[in-house]
């Protein structure tokens, strides 16, 4: 259900000076939407290339070896009978490895497989050396090969998140002048009216003016149950339209819309790269020389002592292939864009592979409670009649609050909706801090505070229920009480249950709300700890005492914490009704209002950081013994290619476990 007034939702986060996509007129739209498709276009015709070269280059060096065990032909001879499976899978890689020369960009990945290969290849012609052909052939192969399960991968994590690009509509029903036309969302101003059928996607943000219907907003939060929507209610763009036809009158312009922004978001955190991630470059940075360098020593001075020099670099050469870090330098992103694909999905948007470290290692976590862990909504929570009936009690009330534009009065007037009666209301006198006096059918009726009440002379009581207390009287005699508070979210204790048995030391519930009515929520949803009656200022300064606790997140929703959402380790915005402000500053952002789903974006954090390094372990570990067989010869080439390709494509597959 989605109450009217939730009016700041989830105009997601980033500034908008980068909305490359979010084009800005219409003929623009449609190059940009051309030129994505065909970007998508030339990587599958990249893709399909290079299955036909590797099952090519296959067919060709399964031929080329039968022909070098059946013949007795001279070495130049099979090498330029091997030189065409070579080129075929590797003249790529070779001319990336000259490109990087050039460049001054000499130890890529690139130019280790090229040197190695080239090396096998030379080595036959030294005396006394085996040919090599076949390994320096199969070496590539290998490496294409590996290549090509890194893209399928990279594919598959990349669809994960676009399933999010699914929800940016392509065209708008504007009316204007009682015509409807066909426009790109982007034309639309600011105000005017849209129709949107049953079936089409909601182009942007707005309030309906007319119509009734349920939307489907999975895309937007991962929510599969349908919500029901009228007349005066927000709608979101990326939502899409079930059953109803419906009017809007749009409130933002398409690049301000939720959509705009949640698409902004994602494509932002592809490119924040994480701790992990730049551990990689910088590892590879002084790894690579190392290896070469030792690659050279072993080579050169085992050559020296005993001259076999053709045994000794061909050790050498292995070296060099194993020690290639090439399932390191893709495994390791490829797991945090698969951990920020696998929480979009469940509503959780992560802005940036950074923040996953951070996420993994929250040991405080502080809510803000209105709208956080409660849901923001007065309602009628109890009534306490005295001599006459319930109803009664709430049909004098909501009479006398009809024109108060308080959230009490409103929660008053939603308990007892139905005004249209004969009743006769005159008289109608509010008292700033007290209350509201009114003439019902010739009754005076007095509904506010316990002062109001000691003012008309009725002898009120007092309540053991939390929440505000609505004291009423009838011609100045006590008629009872009505208790209004807001409502407790029923994910709330559960959330705070599951944070715990993630690990998390400590749950704060910080609030501007009265002392008793704190106590009371903090009770009930089972949090460590709580502090009432703070300003905005206040909460920062609490949670700057907490920062010592080690790393922390802050969970809000209101205006107000934006400036604690800053200050916190991590800021987590409750996104559905959260307000532009919580959303620009917050790294996380809940797309409902669930805060159990704060312990699942610890999780996927967790289990994200953990395949990372399982990755890195793996691939390390392996090399490591590769290496140790290598020296005394009892590696082979075959081997070293395993050590490379195989460990590449294991932690490939491994990594893709981060989307599930």
């Amino acid at each position: 259900m989605i109450h009217e007034h939730h009016h700041h939702h989830e105009n997601e986060c980033c500034s908008h000076e980068h909305h490359h996509e979010n084009e800005c007129c219409g003929h623009e739209h449609h190059h940009e939407h051309g030129h994505e498709h065909h970007h998508h276009h030339e990587e599958e015709e990249e893709g399909r290339g290079r299955i036909i070269k590797i099952i090519s280059a296959t067919v060709l060096l399964i031929v080329a070896a039968i022909i070098e065990r059946k013949t007795a032909w001279a070495d130049w001879q099979y090498l330029l009978l091997f030189l065409v499976p070579y080129l075929i899978v590797g003249w790529e890689t070779l001319k990336e490895a000259a490109e990087g020369l050039l460049e001054g960009e000499a130890l890529s990945e690139d130019f280790l497989m090229s040197i190695a290969t080239i090396g096998a290849l030379a080595i036959g012609f030294m005396p006394g050396a085996e040919t090599q052909f076949p390994e320096a052939v199969f070496v590539m192969l290998f490496f294409q090969i590996g290549e090509m399960f890194e893209e399928v991968a990279e594919g598959r994590s990349r669809k994960s998140i676009s399933h999010l690009m699914d929800i940016r509509p392509d065209t708008a029903n504007v009316e204007r002048d009682g015509e409807i036309f066909k426009v790109t969302p982007d034309m639309v101003k600011v105000g005017e009216i849209i129709v949107i059928r049953p079936g089409e996607k909601v182009p942007m943000d707005g309030v309906i003016i007319e119509g009734t219907s349920s939307l489907d907003t999975v895309a937007l939060t991962g929510e599969s149950v349908p919500r029901s929507v009228q007349k005066g209610d927000e709608i979101l763009s990326g939502c899409v339209n079930l059953n109803g036809l419906l009017k809007v009158r749009t409130t933002k312009e398409f690049a301000e819309s939720t959509v705009s922004k949640i698409l902004d978001l994602v494509e932002n955190a592809a490119e924040s790269k994480s701790r992990s991630e730049s551990f990689i470059t910088k590892f590879a940075r002084i790894y690579t020389p190392i290896v070469v360098g030792l690659a050279v020593l072993v080579a050169v001075i085992p050559g020296l002592i005993t001259g076999e020099w053709a045994t000794w670099i061909y050790r050498g050469l292995l070296f060099l292939v194993v020690s290639c870090p090439c399932a390191l330098v893709i495994s390791v992103p490829l797991t945090f864009f698969g951990g920020l694909g696998g929480a979009s999905r469940k509503g959780i948007l992560i802005k940036g592979s950074n923040l996953i470290d951070k996420l993994a290692g929250v040991k405080t976590v502080v809510f803000d409670k209105t709208g956080t862990l409660t849901e923001g909504v007065f309602q009628v929570t109890a009534v306490h009649p005295q001599e006459i009936d319930n109803n009664e009690l709430l049909h004098l009330a909501a009479h006398v609050e009809r024109h108060s534009t308080h959230p009490i009065a409103m929660a008053l007037r939603n308990a007892y909706p139905d005004e249209q009666d004969d009743c006769v209301i005159t008289d109608v006198q509010e008292t700033a801090g007290h209350g509201i006096i009114a003439n019902v059918n010739g009754k005076s009726v007095a509904v506010g505070n316990s002062k109001l009440m000691e003012k008309v002379g009725a002898e009120w009581r007092p309540c053991h229920h939390h929440g505000t207390i609505i004291q009423v009287a009838i011609d100045g005699k006590y008629a009872g009480h009505i208790v209004i508070s807001d409502r407790i979210k029923e994910d709330s204790s559960y959330g705070i249950a599951l944070l715990k048995d993630a690990g998390v030391n400590k749950t704060v519930m910080l609030t501007g709300d009265q002392e008793h009515v704190a106590a009371a929520v903090a009770a009930k949803v089972g949090v460590d700890e709580y502090h009432a009656q703070l300003l905005p200022a206040d909460k920062v300064s609490e949670v700057e005492k907490l920062l010592k606790n080690g790393t922390l997140a802050f969970v809000g929703d209101g205006i107000n914490d934006a400036p604690v959402l800053t200050r916190a380790d991590i800021g987590i915005a409750m996104g559905a009704l959260g307000s532009d402000a919580a959303i620009e500053a917050a790294d996380v952002v809940l797309m409902d209002d669930k805060p159990s789903k704060i312990a699942l974006a610890v999780k996927i954090a967790r289990r994200t950081i953990r395949i990372a390094k399982e990755n890195i372990w793996l691939a390390i570990g392996i090399k490591v013994l590769v290496l140790l067989l290598a020296i005394p010869g009892l590696a082979t080439m075959w081997m070293a290619v395993f050590a490379d390709v195989g460990v590449t494509v294991l932690a490939v597959l491994n990594a893709m476990r981060a989307l599930k």
